[in-house]
């Protein structure tokens, strides 16, 4: 599975980040993350007293250097960027001052120079970029759900050859609210179960979102596009709708509705994907949770103060049920069973729903306005009809 070939780093990196902010469960995250809670509150007390330095199975490095000099920090800085070949000179800054505070390196934060300075740093070493062609960015506004977990945005993003000729597909999944990463994954294909293998552990250990936001793409959308009144369901829709998890899609030809997503995808194929050849699939898995656990836990996030996504995320505490809750309605005005070819029969009309929903019961509810009804699937409105008007 997934989350079984994550590296121990990861995993303590990740759980301490998320275990030191204010009214943090501790005994919920012990469980989430499959360890005694002797173990978590050993791991808290090193990070809270040596930083993520603490938590590495090596030797500590000396605290302090009598010896330091310009050209050491130098050094740190040309090292800092190597290690992560995406991030200029606002994110090293706080990056290393961040290890310095932690006595991570032999330096203290009064010595690591400005952004500025970090810049004609990596200029003179030859580690600058081509800049960024201003058409790119564009004017924008920022939004944000107001807390962890009322919204998640998922994608693939596009498909690479690996090193053996395969395909392979990252699965991205990032909560809004926090740019949180909860998932980069490297899918051998975009089928429903390869997708939903991936989630049920993401489920399992960050709980519930409130809603999904995605594309019309397979295996969450039919990959159709709209009718006019509403969007392709699929099997794996239904499966969300039955978590009690609300079903979003972007319109179509609109990926700046994933704004965070589809930058969170930038950032990954910038900082990983574009200087890194993988042979396989597992090797991919691999670079990318390490990339992973440094995007949430290390790397500065500029959106949010400088400070990595996991000082603003909390897991939900909605839990993933070992069973799909059952399909009931208790205020509806009718229920109606979809039939195999995804239509319901009402007031002696046939309407079309989707055959994602075949053999489930859909409730109808009357609206305000005279002979039209919502139509209901669990706690989600998937379409309005208006009698002897858009029967089909």
């Amino acid at each position: 599975m997934p989350w079984k070939e994550t590296t121990k780093m990861e995993l303590k990196a990740e759980f301490v980040m998320l275990a030191d902010q204010p009214n943090a469960n501790m005994s919920q995250l012990c469980r989430r993350f499959d360890i005694s809670r002797p173990t978590g509150y050993k791991w808290l007390r090193r990070y809270r007293a040596e930083g993520l330095a603490g938590l590495a199975e090596r030797p500590r490095r000396p605290h302090s250097s009598p010896n330091k000099t310009p050209a050491a920090i130098e050094a740190l800085v040309v090292e800092a960027r190597r290690r992560d070949p995406g991030w200029g000179g606002r994110k090293l800054r706080c990056h290393l001052r961040n290890q310095a505070k932690s006595r991570a390196i032999e330096a203290v934060p009064a010595q690591i120079p400005s952004a500025s300075t970090i810049t004609r740093i990596l200029d003179r070493h030859g580690l600058l970029g081509a800049p960024e062609n201003p058409s790119r960015r564009g004017r924008w506004q920022r939004f944000e759900r107001a807390r962890p977990n009322a919204l998640w945005q998922l994608d693939f993003k596009g498909e690479f050859r690996l090193a053996n000729r395969a395909y392979c597909y990252p699965l991205t999944l990032v909560d809004d609210h926090s740019r949180f990463s909860l998932a980069v994954a490297a899918c051998p294909d975009q089928r429903r179960q390869t997708v939903q293998g991936h989630l049920e552990q993401v489920f399992t250990r960050y709980g519930l979102p409130e809603a999904i936001l995605t594309d019309n793409g397979p295996p969450w959308g039919a990959g159709l596009g709209w009718r006019d009144w509403g969007p392709f369901y699929t099997g794996g829709a239904v499966w969300w709708m039955r978590l009690g998890i609300r079903v979003i899609y972007g319109r179509p030809n609109h990926p700046q509705g994933k704004g965070k997503n589809e930058r969170f995808n930038r950032t990954l194929g910038d900082e990983l994907l574009a200087h890194q050849q993988f042979a396989d699939h597992r090797q991919a898995h691999h670079y990318m949770s390490d990339w992973r656990v440094r995007y949430n836990t290390v790397r500065p996030h500029q959106a949010l103060d400088m400070a990595p996504p996991a000082a603003r995320y909390q897991p939900s505490d909605r839990a993933f049920p070992e069973q799909l809750p059952p399909v009931a309605y208790s205020d509806a005005a009718a229920t109606r069973k979809v039939t195999s070819q995804g239509k319901i029969s009402f007031r002696g009309q046939r309407f079309t729903v989707g055959k994602a929903f075949s053999g489930y019961r859909l409730a109808l509810r009357a609206s305000s306005q005279p002979d039209t009804y919502e139509i209901y699937f669990c706690h989600q409105q998937i379409r309005t009809i208006t009698l002897h008007q858009n029967a089909n």
